[in-house]
C-alpha cells in the first residue's frame, strides 16, 4: 500500500485540492518564484519554509496556505522551470528543428537551474508545464510519423541527451568552482600525471595531443559534444523513419556510413 509521504505516489499533483479558508497574503506564483531564487543561489539544502517566509517578508502561514511542505514546493518549482522549455508546434518548423529547439531549451533550463537535475525522477512530472511540454512533443513527433512506443522511445531519447549533457556540464562547472582555479590552472596541475601515463596509453596520448588546442576551451568542447550527439541522434531517428520503422540491415548501415 502506498504512503501519502512517498516521494512518487505522494506527489502534489496526485493529491486532491487543498481545502482553503480565508485569503492568503501571497500568491502561489510569488512563493514559487522566490523559492526558485533561493534554489538557484543555494540549492535544495538552502531552501526551507522559514527562510522562504523571511525572504518574502511573510510568516509560514501564508506559505502553508498553498503547499503542505518543502517537497511540494520543490515539485512546483521544478514544473515552473519546465515552463521555460519551448517546444514548437507542428507546421511552425520541421520536426527535426522542433526537436532540436526542445532539447536545447531543456538543456539550457537545467544549466540555469542545475538543482533541478537532482530532483528529476523523484516525483512524477505531471504539472501543467510538464504536461504542456509532453503534449507538444507528442504532437510534433506524431506529425513526423512516429506513433506508439517508438514515439515514447524517441522523445525519451531526446530528453535523455539534453538532461545527460546538462548533468555533465553542471558537474564540471561545480567542480571548477570548488577548486577556485581557472581551467588552464587545473590543466597544468593534471598535465604531469598524464605525461607519466603516456607510455602505457599511446593511442590516448596521441588523441590528447591532437585535440590539445580544442581542450583549452572547455565550454566550447561541451557545447560541441552536445551538438554532435544531438545531430547524430536525430540522424538515427530520421533514418528509422525513412525505413518505416524497420531496423536497417547491417549492410545498409555500412553503405550509409560509406
Amino acid at each position: 500500500m502506498s504512503s501519502s509521504s512517498d516521494s512518487f505516489t505522494g506527489s502534489v499533483w496526485l493529491k486532491p485540492p487543498r481545502a482553503q479558508t480565508g485569503q492568503p497574503s501571497l500568491s502561489r506564483e510569488q512563493i514559487v518564484r522566490a523559492a526558485i531564487d533561493l534554489l538557484d543561489a543555494e540549492g535544495p539544502a538552502g531552501l526551507s519554509m522559514r527562510r522562504l517566509g523571511t525572504k518574502l517578508g511573510s510568516g509560514a502561514t501564508s506559505l502553508y496556505w498553498h503547499v503542505a511542505n518543502k517537497d511540494e514546493l520543490l515539485e512546483l518549482a521544478v514544473d515552473e522551470v519546465l515552463g521555460e522549455v519551448y517546444v514548437p508546434e507542428p507546421g511552425d518548423t520541421t520536426w527535426r528543428m522542433g526537436a532540436s529547439i526542445s532539447a536545447n531549451g531543456m538543456r539550457s533550463a537545467l544549466l540555469r537551474h542545475p538543482w533541478v537535475i537532482g530532483l528529476l525522477g523523484l516525483h512524477p512530472t505531471l504539472g501543467p508545464n510538464a504536461m504542456r511540454m509532453g503534449e507538444r512533443l507528442v504532437t510534433l513527433f506524431t506529425a513526423a510519423g512516429f506513433s506508439g512506443m517508438p514515439l515514447s522511445h524517441a522523445t525519451a531519447l531526446l530528453n535523455a541527451h539534453a538532461i545527460g549533457s546538462a548533468t555533465s556540464e553542471a558537474a564540471i562547472k561545480s567542480a571548477m568552482k570548488r577548486t577556485g582555479k581557472t581551467w588552464e590552472e587545473v590543466a597544468e596541475d593534471v598535465e604531469p600525471y598524464l605525461e607519466r601515463l603516456a607510455p602505457d596509453n599511446p593511442n590516448y596520448e596521441k588523441w590528447r595531443k591532437e585535440t590539445g588546442p580544442m581542450r583549452n576551451d572547455p565550454d566550447q568542447v561541451l557545447e560541441e559534444t552536445y551538438a554532435f550527439g544531438l545531430e547524430r541522434l536525430l540522424d538515427g531517428l530520421e533514418m528509422w523513419l525513412r525505413n518505416d520503422g524497420a531496423p536497417a540491415a547491417d549492410g545498409d548501415i555500412d553503405d550509409r556510413r560509406g
